[in-house]
């Protein structure tokens, strides 16, 4: 069950049992409404140099007795909640069937190199978030990692280091968001409250963003409204190595291995191998491979890397979008500078596409260098980047979206609750959401190790 092949299959599912009465009890005594900043922005459970470090010094030193953890999966999903735990003094071993790659074969990279990393407020601009309390959570989660980044940006020393800085982030829609349709209600519900929600840099700049930003102002019929904001990016393969070290200084054991069943069928087996008080399901793309969950799927993606050093068009030194579910057909502009000189063009989101077959001349590429050359029309002069012109990874994406949840699961109807915590289907925001999660996934261990009943994430929100 445990094998050093690059494959995932699903085991048959387990009896499930019954959540605690009391947990799915409805509460009695309702709480006065909140504002956004109330819900998303006071109580942030991960706050960086307060009870997690960026410095390889661990903030509590394990005891003998302290919990250890197993986590399965080596992104920044599993690589930051191996931080956290690591600063609260739990034991850390995480196995995985791959590492952060940052050699010339761009193949081997891992999804989380992939991705975009511009922080994003739920949801983001692929377009595949939609269940409502996973969209609940996601707001509170992307808050945490919100101000965890910014302390790394801020910091000119880690900034260097772990690749990430702060960039104003632009949005661009067809129709002011003050006219009174279904489409531009919600999309003026989410402006409100990214508003309130404490971000910096937050600005209603109207259909005169278009020009100040240089984008063409008759794109698509013509940009009618516009917002920006200061948000985190991350260089993803400086981010991972960072990570990886840090993570390593900080006392973590790492093992390359491949899980090819459901957790729960060989959980007292890794328990027992490793020494492990609980374990984390931190698969990405496989995570419900691990955990009997048919609702995930890839999400295909592709970025094109461009040469941004000002030669053959302006600079750019913002990220501009417009999301998938502003324009009629569902296609995404994301362009977003990666690093001093690098800039990255997209995107697609292509669901239930498992094979990483696109090329520079794959027609849905080229739309989507046509409809950025439109956009910003000195993109047309852009250079490739020689030494990696496309990068292409699969999202992990899930009908429900984010699982922060413990295994609800038994193995029969006599055996104790399960210790797995699973946490995937992060889609297009494991970066967005990375500390916040980390947080619950804590939580949920606490609960787990205590012999505590699980509740589902409905009952917990």
């Amino acid at each position: 069950m445990l094998n050093n092949h690059h494959s995932f299959i699903n085991e048959h599912s387990v009896t499930g049992h019954l959540h605690r009465a009391e947990r799915q009890a409805a509460q009695t005594q309702q709480s006065p409404p909140r504002s956004p900043a109330e819900r998303y922005n006071t109580n942030h459970k991960l706050v960086m140099h307060e009870n997690i470090t960026p410095h390889p010094q661990r903030l509590v030193q394990p005891q003998a007795d302290s919990p250890h953890i197993l986590i399965v999966g080596a992104g920044v999903i599993g690589l930051v909640t191996a931080w956290a735990l690591l600063d609260k003094g739990y034991k850390v071993t995480v196995i995985s069937k791959g590492w952060a790659n940052v050699g010339q074969n761009h193949g081997d990279r891992l999804t989380s190199q992939i991705a975009g990393a511009l922080w994003e407020f739920p949801p983001a601009v692929c377009g595949s978030h939609v269940d409502a309390v996973s969209l609940e959570y996601s707001k509170h989660w992307c808050m945490t990692a919100y101000w965890a980044w910014k302390h790394i940006a801020d910091d000119a020393g880690l900034s260097r280091e772990a690749g990430v800085r702060m960039t104003q982030s632009n949005f661009f829609f067809p129709q002011r968001l003050s006219e009174d349709n279904t489409k531009c209600r919600k999309l003026l519900h989410k402006m409100t409250e990214i508003a309130g929600s404490g971000v910096e840099g937050f600005r209603h700049a109207g259909a005169k963003l278009a020009e100040e930003r240089g984008v063409n102002p008759k794109y698509e019929g013509g940009i009618m409204d516009g917002y920006e904001l200061s948000v985190p990016v991350i260089d993803t393969d400086q981010a991972m190595h960072w990570l990886t070290n840090l993570v390593l200084a900080k006392g973590a054991t790492m093992t390359t291995r491949t899980i090819e069943t459901d957790l729960l069928l060989i959980e007292q087996e890794l328990r027992t191998e490793f020494y492990a008080d609980a374990i984390v399901n931190a698969t990405g793309l496989h995570g419900g491979s691990l955990s009997g969950d048919d609702s995930c799927s890839p999400l295909r993606g592709a970025l094109l890397r461009v040469v941004n050093d000002g030669t053959t068009f302006p600079k750019v030194d913002a990220a501009l979008s417009i999301s998938a579910d502003v324009s009629e057909d569902n296609e995404i502009i994301f362009i977003v500078p990666r690093t001093d000189n690098i800039l990255l063009i997209g995107g697609i989101a292509q669901d239930n596409q498992w094979d990483l077959d696109l090329t520079l001349d794959t027609p849905v590429i080229q739309r989507m260098r046509q409809r950025a050359n439109e956009f910003l029309p000195g993109l047309k002069n852009a250079k490739l980047d020689p030494a990696y012109p496309l990068a292409q990874g699969l999202r992990p994406a899930r009908s429900k979206n984010v699982r922060v949840e413990r295994e609800l699961r038994r193995v029969d109807e006599s055996s104790e609750p399960s210790r797995i915590v699973h946490c995937y289907g992060h889609g297009g925001s494991g970066w967005s959401l990375s500390f916040g999660c980390a947080a619950d996934v804590i939580d949920l261990l606490d609960e787990a190790i205590q012999g505590e009943e699980p509740a589902a994430m409905d009952y917990r929100i």
